[in-house]
């Protein structure tokens, strides 16, 4: 079990929350929400989920916080500059986007490889294949989306935080300023992902808000069980 699973898994398991399997790897399904999902309930915190950020974060704060969360120091960059990039009145924490970037791919590391220093994994992340088998929705892929994972039938979650290629191609955001989104970049993907957030919850600082974002980037009350899980143990390190 990889360091950073056991420390995730151990404050998770205290708070209660963590639910089997934890990477979801799934494509998301953004066109409804699921029948149990009770946004009144406010069943998250969001105060639990804050993390202060020095007024200037620099290379030795990134290496610094990396080492005390276990998580590539590429990753902490991307969520940092995504929540310093977020747009205004939304108030994205990096730590959600970590417990995203956690439960998605283990911070583009899933299947030992490696997150380098572009923010690019040491080969591609790609979900499975939306082929309409068990509890995935059937997705034909276009010609722009196989020439990003290669299948010339079916449809596929693309990179880190896992994009569907028509919600990318709707949110994407050059996050490192290099010309260029990509989706299998975390720099790029992170700021995508917190733009999508904004998008869907509003104002992340309440608990309402929170739990409407990551709802709408994963229909599944688990997910969210697993993302809050990850976020607010990533946040008790920081303090």
């Amino acid at each position: 079990m990889p360091p950073s699973f056991r420390l995730i898994a151990a404050l998770a398991v205290a708070l209660g929350v963590l639910t089997a399997g934890a990477f979801a790897l799934q494509a998301h399904d953004r066109k409804g929400r699921p029948a149990d999902a009770d946004l009144t309930a406010q069943r998250y915190v969001a105060a639990r989920l804050g993390a202060p950020l020095p007024p200037r974060v620099g290379a030795r704060w990134v290496q610094r916080t990396a080492r005390a969360e276990d998580i590539p120091a590429p990753a902490v960059r991307a969520y940092t500059h995504a929540q310093l990039h977020a747009p205004r009145g939304c108030h994205v924490g990096w730590t959600t986007l970590a417990g995203i970037g956690y439960v998605e791919s283990h911070h583009g590391t899933l299947g030992g490889r490696v997150l380098q220093a572009d923010g690019r994994s040491s080969s591609p992340i790609l979900g499975p294949a939306l082929n309409g088998r068990g509890a995935f929705a059937a997705i034909r892929s276009t010609p722009a989306s196989r020439a990003v994972h290669g299948d010339a039938v079916w449809e596929h979650a693309v990179g880190p935080m896992q994009f569907l290629p028509e919600t990318w191609g709707r949110y994407a955001v050059d996050g490192d300023g290099n010309g260029h989104a990509d989706a299998l970049d975390l720099d790029d993907a992170a700021t995508t992902a917190a733009r999508y957030l904004c998008a869907a919850g509003g104002d992340l600082q309440t608990s309402v808000g929170w739990e409407k974002a990551v709802l709408a980037y994963n229909h599944s009350t688990a997910y969210v069980d697993d993302v809050y899980a990850a976020a607010s143990a990533y946040a008790a390190r920081a303090r």
